[in-house]
């Protein structure tokens, strides 16, 4: 085995990416972070080809990402709402909104910028819940965990 090759045989990051790695799929979970449920709002939003934007609806609902559910009967209506796994994908999205911003700024500055209930605005980092020092690229060692093969 190489070294690091272990990080290659669960995939964890390619799985996730079959289900979130499709740029429709991120910006239509960006819309939900930020209040979107309903199917045309999304589609007046984005801007997204109606036959893509139930693709990726669907495949979102199935992999539990989001639920729908009815909110009127005559004619049945449905909304899309972040499920407690969806809402785990808040972070990664923020950490690549300030990367986007950091990287490929706009000449006018960010487009949106997130202000946390402190009053100040948000300057993401990833920190260890065990010390709270920050996670980089240097501070972490890859080692094979219980789902090594």
């Amino acid at each position: 085995m190489t070294a690091g090759s272990h990080r290659f045989t669960a995939e964890s990051v390619g799985r996730a990416l079959d289900v979130l790695g499709e740029r429709w799929t991120l910006l239509i979970l960006r819309e939900a972070f930020f209040g979107v449920r309903r199917y045309a709002q999304f589609a007046r939003n984005l801007g997204i080809p109606r036959p893509t934007l139930s693709a990726r609806l669907k495949q979102l609902v199935d992999q539990g990402v989001l639920d729908r559910v009815v909110y009127a009967t005559e004619p049945d209506r449905h909304e899309y709402r972040l499920t407690p796994t969806g809402k785990e994908i808040f972070p990664a999205l923020v950490i690549l909104m300030q990367w986007g911003d950091d990287h490929l700024p706009m000449p006018d500055g960010p487009p949106l910028v997130l202000r946390h209930s402190c009053g100040e605005p948000v300057a993401p980092r990833l920190s260890c819940t065990h010390c709270g020092d920050e996670i980089t690229t240097s501070s972490v060692t890859p080692e094979p965990g219980p789902g090594y093969q």
